[in-house]
């Protein structure tokens, strides 16, 4: 038996535990460059507010009464780390979905237990965290998720879907892997609730749709067809791209924006104990600018032997964009990738280029001190700058990083 745990309005709901002002009032936080709605609470959704809607276009009337908040990833990151903290010392096994989803397992837990250890969770994760949540629980992942849809709305918080009888309850489009178009397509052919989709005759639902669709009907059925998955699979890349605060022009501002995101993207790579083989950047004009010279560059260089040395990651990014940079362009957005990823322990020599022996322990150095002190406490002079970069994100509603920075702690008088 699967559960899914999902946190409600998770990144408003983070936002709410260390503000409790924010309790009872319509809140919403916006995306990098405080640009749409990525999460609302119960009570902004009540007043209309879209997921993914620029907030330029909420009415007037209506954004005077929001709560705004730029997303503070650092902040939610914790936070959700410190709810799987809690699962896995509550369930046999946990599968970190999302930031604000697990999947769980009953397994070894009685059927006549299950609301109860759930609610017990879903109790200590508010109690611990102070973040909301529901759990769904099902035979497949997929009934776990219409269980949790159908939880959303329940006061205990907890739903099981157990038998065929349930799922006419669900329209088709609720059913997880199921978008808009396959479910107007479905629709046509008059499949509008998941109990019709599990009840469809198989071979032609594989024909039309294929095997993708077909397995999520076996799920409906109550067969598993997807295990939880406790280890992450191993990445084929990394990327790191922002979209800029404001338009920049010049090539000091653009290299210094590509070497933050290569720097990042290195500590992304040794983190997980990767070597990048390859380093691709591109750099992107404002294509909704009416008027603007367009200019969208992309490159990318294999290194000679793999390498998780940011120095050579940082190299070759600032070589690719001189390269690439050209004047007269007004730059809105630049990313970094490390491409054909593999374990640090699998290396392939090569004949004329050597192995620093310094190289593993210089960058063990540099990620224990970033790791203890902050980050950016040690790092390259090419992603430094004492003033700060015209390109950074626009956070204007920026809230404090309560968990992760010592300046920022709460004080209790």
């Amino acid at each position: 038996m699967f559960g899914l745990v999902d946190g409600n309005n998770f990144y408003a709901s983070c936002e709410r535990v260390f503000d409790p002002s924010l309790r009872g009032q319509p809140v919403v936080v916006l995306s990098n460059n405080d640009g749409c709605a990525i999460a609302r609470s119960n009570e902004a959704k009540a007043l209309g507010v879209k997921m993914g809607q620029p907030i330029h276009e909420v009415p007037s009337p209506i954004r005077r009464q929001l709560k705004v908040r730029s997303a503070n990833f650092a902040l939610y990151g914790d936070l959700s780390g410190r709810v799987v903290s809690i699962l896995r010392d509550l369930f046999p096994a946990v599968e970190v979905y999302s930031i604000d989803e697990s999947f769980v397992s009953f397994d070894g837990i009685p059927a006549h237990e299950r609301v109860r250890v759930a609610t017990g969770a879903r109790a200590r994760i508010r109690q611990w965290t102070g973040i909301p949540c529901c759990v769904g629980i099902g035979s497949t992942k997929t009934l776990a998720k219409l269980g949790n849809k159908r939880a959303k709305s329940t006061v205990e918080g907890v739903e099981e879907v157990s038998n065929a009888a349930q799922l006419a309850d669900f329209a088709v489009e609720d059913v997880w892997g199921v978008g808009r178009k396959w479910a107007t397509r479905l629709g046509a052919e008059g499949i509008l609730t998941a109990g019709d989709l599990a009840r469809a005759d198989p071979d032609t639902l594989r024909t039309r749709y294929g095997v993708v669709l077909a397995r999520t009907q076996r799920e409906l059925q109550g067969t598993a067809c997807a295990q939880l998955e406790e280890s992450e699979p191993d990445r084929q890349q990394i990327v790191v791209s922002r979209s800029f605060g404001r338009e920049v022009v010049d090539l000091d501002d653009v290299s210094h924006a590509v070497a933050t995101f290569a720097v990042r993207a290195c500590e992304k790579l040794r983190a997980r104990s990767l070597q990048a083989s390859g380093v691709w950047v591109w750099l992107n004009t404002n294509p909704f600018k009416p008027g603007a010279k367009q200019y969208h560059p992309s490159r990318a260089i294999p290194l000679i032997a793999p390498s998780s040395d940011t120095r050579e990651v940082l190299a070759v990014a600032q070589a690719l964009v001189r390269s690439m940079y050209r004047k007269g362009y007004a730059y809105k957005k630049a990313g970094v990738g490390l491409l054909d990823l593999t374990h640090e322990d699998t290396y392939q020599a090569d004949l004329f280029a050597g192995v620093d022996p310094r190289s593993e322990k210089l960058m063990a150095v540099l990620d224990q001190a970033n790791r203890r002190f902050g980050r950016g406490t040690m790092g390259f002079a090419s992603a430094h700058r004492r003033t700060p970069a015209q390109w950074r994100m626009r956070q204007e509603h920026l809230s404090p990083s309560y968990t992760t920075r010592w300046s920022d702690l709460l004080r209790v008088r």
